[in-house]
């Protein structure tokens, strides 16, 4: 089953977003329309710039929503439901940052459908990948959902594992879970809608990680041991970026590993007795660099 008989209206922003949408693309989904969010500035030059899944859309020829408040969508909605034979469409999410209003999850049937890059219920909340990498687990994966008005909270249609070796970064871990979600909506999106395959409750252990902010980008060596460091500078090495004084000048480090003993100001001392070896960082002058390099030129000044 793959050209169906309900219109999906998909609500996503970012890259993890892009991957689910090109999925239902490509799998002959009817698309109403692309709910995201508004253009922002970014970049040094602060130029306004279109979401991804919005610049997808509109290679595709599909509707692009951006609302600035949640509850202007009722009336889209009940105009696509409306145009439709069976007076009914579907809601997919991945990656919206927005809260959707149960005002707005009641007008789709079964609900909003939504991926989240863990294994519910543990790591609701805005950074399960990078919560993942910090904590250093053996696996983690994506969860096919139902929205719920509580955060992450709503009951679950299926799950996927991904093994972990200790290696993965920030923006590795998103694309690789944002193709597992792509990939197991698209499995299991034709008996969802059918109402063949029902969602179960979530368990009550659930485990909650909190909004990533410029406050979790320092590195405090008399404060945190070396395992943690270097988890830390997988798991932030897009955002917020993990920062360091070395050699009093303050870096954005982007590689390091652990190492015993120390050989050079690249080694940094931390609580447990270890060394995180600085292998990459950006310096004061915003250029990317090896530890070498910086030491290099630092340690002569």
């Amino acid at each position: 089953m793959t050209n169906m008989s309900k219109t999906i209206l998909f609500f996503g922003t970012d890259t993890f977003s892009a991957a689910a949408l090109t999925s239902l693309i490509e799998a002959d989904y009817t698309i109403g329309a692309v709910i995201t969010k508004p253009d922002s500035k970014s970049g040094r030059g602060q130029h306004l710039t279109a979401p991804l899944v919005k610049q997808i859309a509109e290679q595709h020829g599909i509707p692009v929503w951006q609302p600035t408040k949640m509850l202007d969508l009722v009336p889209q909605i009940e105009a696509i439901r409306d145009a439709t034979d069976i007076k009914e469409v579907a809601g997919v999410l991945s990656s919206y940052g927005r809260i959707i209003p149960q005002a707005i999850i009641d007008l789709f049937n079964p609900g909003i459908i939504n991926i989240h890059p863990s294994l519910l219920p543990k790591y609701r909340g805005p950074s399960p990948i990078e919560s993942a990498i910090e904590n250093g687990d053996q696996q983690t994966g994506v969860s096919i959902m139902q929205l719920s008005a509580e955060m992450d909270a709503g009951p679950v249609y299926a799950q996927q594992t991904y093994a972990l070796d200790g290696t993965e970064t920030q923006p590795g871990l998103y694309e690789d879970l944002a193709t597992l979600g792509g990939r197991v909506l698209i499995e299991t999106l034709p008996e969802i809608l059918d109402g063949q395959l029902l969602p179960t409750p979530q368990g009550d252990d659930a485990i909650y990680c909190h909004l990533l902010s410029k406050d979790d980008a320092y590195i405090d060596p008399a404060n945190s041991t070396s395992i943690q460091a270097e988890r830390k500078i997988r798991a932030h090495l897009q955002y917020p970026k993990s920062k360091m004084t070395l050699l009093d000048q303050p870096v954005i480090i982007l590689k390091a590993h652990i190492s015993t003993e120390q050989t050079s100001a690249l080694d940094v001392a931390f609580t447990d007795g270890h060394f995180v070896t600085i292998d990459e960082l950006i310096g004061p002058s915003g250029r990317r660099m090896s530890g070498t390099a910086f030491l290099n030129g630092y340690a002569a000044a």
